[in-house]
């Protein structure tokens, strides 16, 4: 039996796509991508303790949304118009 080769799959090869930081820009872009049929992971990102008194930002949450590498040249066409995303390096 001949062992499976992964490495020509697109297989696990989830990259962090772009960080999120309203609630609102994310719920809009888990609909896009959940219509597009494209997978992701929403990691959440708590700010520090001392950040959350300091900070003059209403939001209290940063979300990065990660997806397979397969997919970013569809989702990164997908996100263009929405406000408070900020696409990661790789995404690029």
């Amino acid at each position: 039996m001949e062992p499976i080769n992964f490495n020509a799959l697109f297989f696990n090869h989830e990259i962090p796509f772009c960080k999120v930081y309203s609630m609102e820009s994310k719920d809009k872009l888990e609909k896009l991508l959940v219509t597009n049929r494209i997978s992701f992971f929403v990691e959440w990102q708590e700010k520090k303790f001392w950040q959350r008194f300091f900070d003059e930002t209403a939001e209290k949450n940063v979300f990065t949304i990660r997806i397979n590498e397969a997919d970013c040249v569809l989702a990164r066409d997908l996100v263009e118009g929405i406000e408070c995303v900020m696409l990661g390096a790789e995404a690029v």
